[in-house]
């Protein structure tokens, strides 16, 4: 009776498994399992049942039948490494599809592809310089339009809208100044007049903000920054929300070439799996530093969403799930900024953010360089700025170390 008992519930549970996993697609059971878990859904081989998804090193593949459909045939197309990270940024941000492009502007560039000459771009003020600098230069002259307002108020992106106007370009929190627009009012506005809601949630990543869960359209990350982790691939991702856009991005993918190689994916891959340990630690160390360099004399101003006076944290704290790991601050003359940066140990003085070490960055010499002067300085961009991503060093160390440095 026993062995016939257990014999039924051997049964029960291989038939609850078939039902959950066999015949429900990833999207269904992506709102049952928490985040971590689906950090680690990506790797598992089912052929070999290897536990790291294999790099294939392969340009093309041997067609089975001329006359059936192929779904690898050259690895510009479509490689299996590939599909693995495609399929697991979707499943992270809960988008239909992913693609992955060989850096963070090529998959901003590719996005913007879609769009014709002669449509009309909103986009925030502060954004990503590269970002402001492939809209202004190489698009504007093949007759794409761009206007920067600045999306915290959401006015100005209504006051923004022409007849011509196609795509909404956010970046929340902003770079370098991390300033918060409300994706949910600014995305419906975007929806209520037929335009694209693009979002830059590289700094937020998909564990801490998810803005297709809040009606953006599409999803782009440098994955280079928190999604690699580790200062050692370039690598840009895009999901978006319906398979429409899926449609029209891939021949941009597909055509512009801009894909990366399966080592580099392979890299981000095993990146993404240490992503939510990496952020709570990065997260930590961030809040903790914000705090205490607002308490320093030769500090004019500190940026970052998880301090209480923050001009945009109400309505961050509505759409996201964390503070993240970027502070940005002002120091009272361009000298001290300049020794704080000179007289670095355990953080690095460099271009990115988002890595295992702590990296202090200059905007107006690395990653806002490309914006014209007059238009930083409009901004806050100043010379006196100091973007600083947290890594996983102990934020004590740190401490000491900025001490001295803003001596």
């Amino acid at each position: 009776m026993r062995k016939k008992q257990e014999k039924s519930n051997v049964y029960i549970r291989s038939l609850v498994k078939l039902l959950i996993i066999d015949f429900i697609t990833p999207v269904s059971y992506n709102n049952y399992m928490k985040f971590g878990t689906k950090l680690l859904l990506n790797g598992h081989d089912p052929q070999t049942g290897a536990l790291s998804t294999p790099i294939y090193q392969c340009s093309t593949y041997a067609w089975k039948d001329i006359n059936g459909k192929q779904e690898f045939d050259y690895s510009r197309s479509g490689n299996p490494t590939r599909k693995a990270l495609e399929d697991e940024i979707a499943l992270l941000e809960n988008g239909v599809a992913g693609f992955a492009f060989a850096s963070g502007m090529a998959a901003t560039s590719s996005v913007l592809g879609i769009l014709q000459s002669g449509d009309h771009i909103i986009t925030a003020q502060d954004i990503y310089g590269g970002s402001y600098r492939i809209m202004n230069t190489f698009y504007k002259r093949w007759g794409l339009l761009c206007t920067a307002v600045d999306t915290q108020d959401i006015a100005n992106i209504k006051a923004a809208l022409r007849p011509n106007t196609k795509a909404l370009f956010l970046e929340t929190p902003s770079n370098p100044l991390l300033k918060i627009t409300d994706l949910s009012t600014a995305v419906n506005f975007a929806r209520e007049n037929n335009l694209i809601s693009v979002v830059d949630n590289t700094f937020m990543t998909p564990y801490l903000q998810r803005p297709l869960e809040l009606g953006a359209d599409i999803v782009i990350h440098s994955a280079t920054k928190f999604l690699g982790g580790h200062s050692d691939v370039i690598l840009g991702l895009a999901v978006t929300r319906t398979d429409e856009l899926a449609k029209r991005i891939y021949p941009v993918q597909n055509g512009f070439g801009a894909v990366p190689g399966p080592q580099d994916i392979w890299l981000t891959l095993r990146g993404i799996k240490t992503l939510k340990v990496r952020m709570d630690a990065s997260q930590k160390t961030a809040g903790i530093l914000a705090r205490w360099f607002s308490e320093q004399k030769n500090i004019e101003a500190v940026y970052y969403p998880g301090l209480s006076g923050h001009e945009g944290k109400v309505i961050h704290d509505k759409q996201a799930d964390g503070a993240g790991a970027v502070l940005s601050f002002k120091t009272k003359t361009e000298e001290q900024a300049h020794h704080f940066l000179n007289n670095l140990r355990y953080a690095k003085s460099a271009v990115s953010l988002g890595a295992v070490e702590t990296i202090a960055s200059y905007p107006v010499k690395m990653s806002h360089a490309g914006m014209p002067p007059p238009e930083r300085q409009r901004l806050g961009i100043t010379p006196t700025l100091i973007r600083l991503s947290a890594g996983l060093e102990d934020p004590q160390d740190l401490i000491e170390e900025f001490e001295a440095a803003l001596r």
